[in-house]
């Protein structure tokens, strides 16, 4: 006979990725990687649909493990925060990931496509973006994972989307990154904690460090040898230490944290990779990734 409890199993097993954002920001290229990566995908979504097709994929016997919904603006845009409310009431594992870039970027890809805004109607794009990011607004508060796709192109966005979706056996754990980047480039928008490295001596003043990364032995061991690093690092590790157990136990499914210098290529690289070596042995799932480091 089959347990009472089989629809609370099978809807426990089933993760249930929303994907939403600006337009032109990259929706649908992250739908057509997850599906790419097996996820089972619905685009153009209606908001209020959600929890229905999120039941149905929680049937018992369904083969539905990962479901990826992406949904616009447009007309349904006052649908979607009930309807994200109404899913993570239902006990389904919910992940919201939002996209969004600045709007240059955003008005340079509707001019190169020649494509409509959805809110469009009236008025600029400029316009049409500025309303799209206030009615989104409380989507991106709610947002697990926020994707800045500013600098990136489409190849970017699939390995970014390939490194957070691409291993089921990870799903239930907090996926960390460790990030560095240089602050002349912007702080990047998806961090959840930034550490200023500036402060450190710089090996661009170093005449023969100066070519080399952060990933190099000589530039390694110039940073992380220093007083004042390892003086940084034995403050900073007790707060890591505090930090990513809490927001494991509070069910944050993202968390970056950015080390960022000057130019992105030196003090965050070799720092970045130093926290990700103590963070993985500590044991959690973690990736690290240098945004500036070929600027």
């Amino acid at each position: 006979m089959e347990s009472p409890r089989s629809d609370d199993a099978q809807q426990a097993r089933t993760e249930v990725t929303v994907v939403a954002g600006l337009s032109g920001a990259g929706r649908s290229t992250l739908a057509n990687t997850l599906e790419d990566l097996n996820w089972f995908v619905i685009d153009n979504l209606p908001p209020s649909l959600i929890p229905k097709v999120a039941d149905l994929a929680a049937v018992p016997g369904s083969a539905i493990a990962r479901l990826g919904l992406v949904v616009g603006t447009e007309k349904y845009h006052e649908d979607l925060m009930p309807a994200l409310d109404e899913l993570r009431e239902s006990g389904a594992v919910v992940r919201i990931v939002f996209l969004e870039a600045r709007d240059d970027v955003l008005l340079r890809r509707y001019d190169d496509t020649r494509r409509r805004h959805p809110l469009g109607d009236s008025g600029s794009v400029l316009d049409a973006i500025a309303a799209e990011r206030a009615l989104l607004d409380p989507v991106k508060a709610e947002a697990d994972l926020v994707i800045d796709t500013t600098e990136m192109t489409v190849h970017d966005l699939k390995a970014e989307v390939v490194s957070w979706f691409k291993d089921p056996d990870s799903d239930g754990l907090m996926r960390t990154t460790v990030m560095s980047f240089g602050y002349k480039h912007g702080a990047p928008a998806e961090a959840d904690l930034v550490f200023d490295c500036r402060f450190l001596p710089n090996p661009h003043w170093v005449a023969e460090l100066r070519p080399k990364s952060g990933l190099d032995d000589l530039v390694r061991g110039y940073v992380l040898n220093k007083p004042s690093t390892m003086e940084f690092l034995q403050r900073l590790l007790p707060l890591i230490d505090m930090l990513l157990p809490a927001y494991a136990r509070e069910g944050k499914s993202y968390l970056t944290v950015a080390m960022g210098c000057t130019g992105g290529r030196h003090r965050s690289v070799a720092l970045a990779e130093e926290l990700g070596r103590l963070i993985r042995a500590r044991g959690f799932n973690l990736r690290v990734r240098h945004r500036d480091i070929d600027r």
